[in-house]
This record gives C-alpha cells, sequence and structure tokens, in this order.
C-alpha cells in the first residue's frame, strides 16, 4: 500500500446500467455505453472533507460532505486497507441523470471503491471491491455490471459467496431508452411491491428469464418479446410513472421486441433490432411528449469492458 499524496488523482469512467431487464428482479443487470467520468483528487483538510463538483445539467441536487456516497464507498475501501481517510475533491461529469433507473448511485459506488483502491496502490482485488458494492448496494444488479461491464447474472451461493455470471448479448440486440425528466427515486418503487408473491408468479418470471438469456445470447427476438415478462415487481411499478404505460404501447408499435422498466424506473427500456431502433426511439419520445412529459431517448449498446480507472496528472495546491 501506499499513502496517497495531496494533489495525487485519478479518473475513473463508469458506465450506466439497466438492471432487472423484466424478469430478473435484482439479479440481472447489463451496462450501457453511457458514462459517468469522476476525477477524484487528494486535497488538504481532514478525513471528514469531501468537496463535489457537477458537471452537466443534472445532479444539482447532489451535495459533498461526508454522508455523499461517493466518498462513504472510498472510506470502506481504506477501512477495509487499514489506511487513514484522506481528504478528497470529486468532479464528476454526469452523463448518468440521478434518480432515473440507470444506475447513478451504483456509479457513485463504484467511482469511489475503484478510485479510492487506485488511490493507495490497489490492495483489494475486483472480487473483494464487488463484494463491498453490492454490501452498499444492497442489491447486486446494478453494481456488478457496472464494476465488470457486459449482461451479469448475479446470485448468492450456496456457498455464501457471490457469484456472476457473465452472459452473452448479440450485438444485433439494442438497447432503446426513454429516459423522462420526471425522478422516481429507488426506495419509492421498492415500497409500491409487496411483501410476497404468489408461486405461480414466481415460476412464471423463472421460465421468462431463460426465455429472455437465450433470447439475448441468440438475438432471437421472438424469444426475447416472450422473455420480457415480469409479474415481481413491474405490475406494482407501472402506475408511479406518469405516462409510462402509453410509452410502452408506442414502443411495441414503432417494432419493439417487448419494453420493460430500467431499474426502479421512471426510465424504460426497450429491445429492438438495429432496422427498427432510431424508429422505437422517436415512437418513445412522441409518446411521452405527448403525456406532457418531457424526454430524451438514445439507442445504446452494452459496455463490455466495465469501469476504468486512470492516473491523473499530479496537481500542486
Amino acid at each position: 500500500m501506499v499513502r496517497p499524496r495531496i494533489g495525487q488523482g485519478v479518473g475513473v469512467d463508469v458506465p450506466a446500467t439497466t438492471a432487472n431487464i423484466g424478469p430478473g428482479f435484482d439479479c440481472l443487470g447489463a451496462a450501457l455505453d453511457l458514462n459517468n467520468r469522476f476525477e477524484l483528487r487528494v486535497i488538504e483538510g481532514g478525513g471528514e472533507r469531501f468537496d463535489l463538483i457537477i458537471e452537466g445539467s443534472e445532479g444539482s441536487h447532489l451535495r459533498g460532505g461526508p454522508d455523499n456516497l461517493v466518498y462513504r464507498s472510498a472510506q470502506r475501501v481504506w477501512r477495509e486497507a487499514g489506511e487513514e481517510p484522506v481528504a478528497l475533491e470529486a468532479r464528476v461529469q454526469l452523463a448518468v441523470p440521478p434518480a432515473r433507473g440507470l444506475g447513478s448511485s451504483a456509479t457513485a459506488i463504484v467511482a469511489g471503491l475503484m478510485g479510492a483502491n487506485a488511490l493507495v496502490g490497489e490492495p483489494l482485488s475486483q472480487e473483494k471491491l464487488l463484494e463491498l458494492a453490492i454490501d452498499i448496494e444492497g442489491h447486486p444488479d446494478n453494481v456488478v455490471p457496472s464494476l465488470v461491464g457486459g449482461l451479469c447474472m448475479t446470485a448468492r451461493a450456496a456457498s455464501h459467496r457471490w457469484r456472476v455470471v457473465r452472459c452473452e448479448w448479440d450485438p444485433s440486440v439494442k438497447a432503446v431508452v426513454a429516459i423522462p425528466a420526471i425522478r422516481l427515486s429507488t426506495s419509492e418503487a421498492r415500497r409500491a411491491m409487496p411483501r410476497s408473491i404468489p408461486i405461480p408468479d414466481a415460476v412464471l418470471n423463472l421460465g421468462a428469464l431463460t426465455l429472455l438469456l437465450q433470447g439475448l445470447r441468440s438475438g432471437n427476438g421472438d424469444l426475447i418479446a416472450d422473455g420480457l415478462h415480469d409479474r415481481i415487481h413491474e405490475p406494482y411499478r407501472w402506475g408511479l410513472i406518469q405516462g409510462g404505460r402509453a410509452v410502452r404501447e408506442a414502443a411495441l408499435e414503432a417494432g419493439a421486441w417487448g419494453c420493460v422498466i430500467s431499474g426502479a424506473g421512471p426510465t424504460l427500456l426497450a429491445l429492438a433490432g438495429p432496422s427498427v431502433a432510431e424508429a422505437v426511439s422517436d415512437a418513445m419520445v412522441k409518446a411521452w411528449e405527448a403525456e406532457g412529459v418531457p424526454s430524451s431517448g438514445a439507442v445504446l449498446d452494452i459496455q463490455m469492458n466495465g469501469s476504468r480507472w486512470e492516473p491523473l496528472p499530479s496537481r500542486t495546491q
């Protein structure tokens, strides 16, 4: 381990994620080709100082201080490594909007863990960082693909270890996201769900998940369409998303194989072939506009590399 110096910094690029993807509640997620950039630098001050600078139109409500998610994650690394905490400045180029169901909080967690680990010479393994990320987030479906990239199925094994399976995603399958200007917190979306679900609903989800994974692996749109069905979380969450059902119908009419809630929402994810993906995106944005909700659409590929860090030039104080 090395003690970080004043002025030393690292840049961490962390991808957005889409989680659940229909039937994969709390276990399936994919990294998207849309990144937040975090530049973390050691500054003068005690172990409670964290300065936050946001670059971008979103995130004006985010604050620095010791309770910030990036800094709390960094401190977890230093505790595990037996290192004293240091003061940090974070300059964030925010491309992943907060509270939209695209894993913004996961990007903050991963950036804090990976950046802090890099600053002290990377004493913690990627497996340990994954364990810490899941513990901080509370569920693995966003933080795991955010860290390692690709489409990931994550489950706690009988050995009590978290096991990550990288699943295949055919490049012909496009992820179309429609991001509304409204926000929805994960906690609110979770409160809408029941405490228990009927066995037939659980069985339907297991079958749908099998079909979905095979469809994504092969690029088979029929399997994807049959696999994008859920009875665990989506029936209870659609009512929280203003205009969401109309946007879903617009996506299907434009040729999407299916349309689901991305993460906890309110962003919607449609899966489509390359020949119709742009039309699906346009249709979703127009449908939301008709519901009185401004939105933006994007056709995205899966990001396979996960998060990456690089040293920044040292800065004198």
